[in-house]
């Protein structure tokens, strides 16, 4: 297996409290790699260490052969591993446009310099505009982000992650807070942008999970309960209990809920 991303006995202790605890993943290049687990799991915890926003306490991290272990968030977003975050993140008063086009600014060698003339900057539109087509908000690119339905916002925090031009993404609850038109949005764009890279996402919802992921790790109390196929995982018992009790007549609701 050709793994992009691991991880080896990863592990993050807050005053003696072990939210990430010995967690070994292995992310396969090209693939949508599904992490889930009961509210408390440690999943946002996890996404922290890999992101390097938050430094473990002990293992190790490798991207893309890499020892990333004690790099800082923007060293590794500069090497390609890029990550949304659970709420979205805009510039409310700037234009759907200008927020893809600050996050393209990074092609200037990381400044992003609101004071520039207005033609150095836009020089970056045409790729703005090809990056909104790609998540659907063409005919949004003039209105000021914070006017957006959240749907619309999460699909341009995605243009900015893809702006960034990521070999990884890492999607922290995509679909979070989303009525049911949006969320088939979200995930048709997720299964788009994801040709060519790999993706890793948190994301409660298990139909989305089942409908997207190739590969799914389970999480509870910080540390792997299971991993494989949503078809296998959601079948574990182990799983079920975590989520929904030891009662078999509920599995079916584990394995669509």
């Amino acid at each position: 297996m050709d793994a992009i991303l691991e991880t080896q006995g990863l592990s993050k202790q807050f005053l003696g409290f072990t939210a990430v605890g010995d967690v070994s993943l292995s992310v396969r290049r090209g693939s949508i790699h599904g992490l889930i687990g009961p509210n408390g799991a440690g999943k946002t915890t996890c996404f922290n260490l890999l992101t390097k926003f938050l430094p473990p306490t002990s293992g190790t991290i490798r991207f893309n052969g890499r020892d990333i272990t004690r790099m800082k968030p923007a060293e590794v977003a500069r090497l390609g591993l890029v990550r949304s975050f659970q709420i979205s993140a805009v510039f409310p008063h700037l234009t759907v446009l200008e927020n893809v086009r600050v996050a393209l600014q990074r092609q200037r060698g990381g400044s992003f310099d609101f004071w520039r003339s207005d033609s150095v900057l836009r020089r970056f539109d045409a790729r703005a505009r090809d990056l909104l087509e790609d998540v659907g908000l063409t005919a949004f690119a003039q209105r000021a982000a914070g006017e957006l339905p959240y749907g619309r916002k999460r699909a341009l925090e995605i243009a900015t992650t893809l702006a960034l031009e990521p070999t990884m993404m890492l999607l922290d609850e995509p679909t979070a807070g989303m009525t049911a038109e949006d969320v088939d949005r979200i995930v048709t764009l997720v299964k788009r942008v994801a040709e060519g890279r790999t993706v890793l996402m948190v994301e409660h919802n298990l139909k989305v999970v089942e409908g997207l992921c190739d590969t799914i790790t389970v999480l509870t109390r910080g540390r792997i309960l299971a991993e494989g196929p949503y078809a296998e995982v959601s079948r574990n018992p182990e799983v079920i209990a975590a989520y929904l009790g030891t009662d078999p007549s509920i599995t079916g609701a584990a394995a669509h809920g």
